[in-house]
């Protein structure tokens, strides 16, 4: 049976609907930077998840090709995550997408290496006609954070990151939202097959420990 990281590692990707606090190991992914609005027909945004799943299943798929890639075992792709923020907002304004920053990633199993990744972007432009060099190599250390599962359209997220904040103060925790700890979301359902309502994502805020004078 394939490994399926969300059955794996339950803690990071299948939360309960209510907050609790995480610490999230090292991570290798594929990422494409980028911003604006996600939901534009064709945006950049659509396009750079093209790009990942274009990579992500061509690594996935090596084992059918000439590519043996060390350590390699069957696996099921993870889901999309996203990493978003504002210039000059602290947290998610979600009354303007337009001004979104974002990097749009799928986790990488710990066996691909940076030579296994430049491999598989030859491949993929070779076999697919398509310039995948926006598609890069990332590793990213997330640290402290504070989740929770969101149910339902990503436009009421507001609400649970409220319940996060309110988590978060009774806890002792701080937001630590900065240029390099960003808002995190999860992508667990397909849009195109998942009724807004039903929808599950995980939204996950970077904190510290609040200090000792309450700062």
């Amino acid at each position: 049976m394939a490994f399926d990281f969300k059955k794996e590692y339950r803690e990071f990707y299948m939360p309960k609907n209510k907050p609790g606090a995480v610490l999230v190991p090292p991570v290798n992914y594929l990422a494409v930077r980028g911003q604006g609005n996600p939901n534009e027909e064709d945006g950049e945004y659509k396009q750079a998840v093209g790009l990942l799943y274009g990579i992500a299943y061509t690594i996935k798929m090596s084992k059918k090709g000439s590519r043996r890639i060390e350590g390699y075992f069957d696996y099921v792709v993870p889901p999309l995550e996203g990493f978003w923020w504002q210039e000059g907002v602290q947290g998610i304004d979600y009354a303007h997408k337009e001004d979104f920053r974002w990097i749009s990633v799928i986790r990488l199993p710990d066996f691909v290496t940076e030579d296994d990744f430049a491999w598989a972007l030859k491949e993929a432009e070779a076999k697919k006609k398509t310039d995948f060099s926006k598609v890069e190599f990332w590793r990213y250390d997330e640290g402290l954070c504070v989740q929770c599962m969101h149910t339902g359209p990503y436009d009421d997220e507001p609400e649970t990151v409220r319940l996060m904040e309110e988590f978060m103060e009774q806890e002792g925790y701080v937001l630590d939202i900065t240029d390099q700890r960003m808002h995190h979301e999860i992508y667990l359902s397909d849009p195109r097959k998942t009724s807004p309502e039903k929808q599950k994502t995980v939204i996950r805020h970077p904190v510290r420990r609040r200090n000792s004078d309450g700062v």
